[in-house]
């Protein structure tokens, strides 16, 4: 009898251990992510580690690309049923991969998550037809970044937020000199900039209108920079031109680029100058700013949908995203959490706060079409060619327009 319930006793612990190490089970996720540099994909892989310190039974690996690359590859993951488990997804994007996404409402409704925590324009660039598909992590305008000791050199004066165009111009002249140029320009700049001014390129029915004069009109703008002016650089055609404008203002080649607070992370460590920022140039009205942002979603794919909705939580939590407020990656998707984007990221940079503050108090949202990743794919052949003479804007904006309703 002694032996038989000695038995029992060891069958009932070792089911009990049995059971607690199913419920523990290891669950890999996989993660996809554009990156922009080391300490970029770094501070990524410490968001990674976040998700396992909080959960010990989930390990997310982490794979990164280029953010061009990133794009093209992810049409050919999702047709050859490689996605990863956790899909990042910049707002602007949305439209075109949603698709590939899980709905997130539902998930939402029954944790009570709160969305109402995040700053309402990126909730609403991160969804489609009211359904949310990524908790986003930043949100962020535009703005000029500005190399400080070659404005101070050339006798510019550091521009203040608000100023006009046709101040921009007459400092991107002065800093044009010796071989360096004083803006860098590049094809993905006319959207952001065209709706700095206020002119249109959709139109009412939310299609693409290029065609406009009010577009035609901003292109032949853009264009001028690089092709009358001669204050920008050429970029080659089909290439990721806004990595070659970025190297080429780190290097100081380039007085002065458009960004975003994203770059931060990457910038502060690769200049040799002191970093200054400000708000896009007006045109004759308001500035009217748009703003983007991105973040992570859940792939249909996915077996493992649970865990990855856990890990997009970890991922977008205030701890995380006030660490990469701090890193300068990210002015965070969270309110509360964007006074540490304020008090570390933008400390160092002339401006940073109130080139944020005035770009975010004259936002609007950036007006795009369902195929605009095609559309920008487009802007990036068709651009440069005009940027060095070969096409003027109204021939450049026909093209596109013909081409993208193809």
């Amino acid at each position: 009898m002694k032996v038989l319930k000695k038995a029992l006793l060891l069958a009932t612990i070792g089911g009990s251990l049995f059971a607690t190490a199913a419920s523990a089970e290891q669950v890999n996720l996989t993660w996809q992510m554009w990156t922009g540099s080391d300490a970029d994909t770094k501070g990524w892989q410490h968001l990674a580690d976040m998700v396992t310190a909080k959960y010990p039974d989930i390990k997310v690996t982490l794979t990164t690309t280029g953010w061009v690359d990133y794009w093209t590859r992810l049409p050919v993951l999702a047709a050859s049923g490689q996605l990863a488990d956790i899909v990042s997804m910049q707002s602007l994007r949305m439209p075109n991969f949603y698709s590939l996404l899980e709905p997130l409402n539902d998930r939402i409704a029954a944790d009570k998550f709160d969305v109402g925590a995040f700053t309402p324009s990126i909730i609403g660039g991160m969804s489609v037809d009211k359904q949310l598909y990524g908790l986003p992590y930043d949100v962020g305008p535009w703005v000029i970044y500005y190399n400080q000791d070659a404005l101070e050199a050339a006798g510019v004066p550091l521009p203040k937020p608000g100023w006009t165009l046709a101040e921009f111009t007459d400092a991107a002249k002065k800093l044009t000199k010796d071989g360096k140029y004083g803006f860098g320009i590049t094809p993905q700049n006319y959207s952001v900039l065209a709706a700095a001014w206020g002119d249109e390129y959709v139109n009412d029915a939310g299609e693409l209108d290029l065609t406009n004069p009010s577009a035609i009109a901003a292109a032949e703008r853009v264009i001028g920079f690089a092709a009358k002016d001669k204050v920008s650089p050429l970029v080659p055609s089909s290439a990721d031109a806004g990595t070659v404008i970025q190297g080429r203002f780190y290097s100081g080649n380039v007085a002065m680029y458009a960004d975003g607070p994203w770059s931060l992370i990457g910038m502060k460590d690769k200049v040799k100058f002191k970093i200054g920022s400000t708000s896009l140039p007006r045109g004759d009205s308001e500035l009217t700013a748009v703003t983007a942002g991105s973040g992570f979603g859940i792939a249909t794919t996915s077996k493992n949908k649970d865990a990855a909705w856990k890990a997009i939580q970890v991922l977008t939590s205030p701890e995380a995203l006030q660490y990469l407020a701090e890193q300068g990656r990210a002015l965070p998707a969270r309110t509360a959490s964007q006074s540490s984007w304020y008090k570390v990221a933008a400390k160092d940079i002339t401006n940073g706060g109130e080139a944020i503050d005035y770009s975010l108090a004259h936002s609007v949202p950036y007006v795009i079409t369902n195929n605009w990743a095609a559309v920008e794919n487009l802007f990036n052949q068709y651009f440069p060619p005009a940027f060095g003479g070969s096409a003027d804007a109204k021939q450049t904006m026909e093209s596109i327009q013909s081409l993208a309703q193809q």
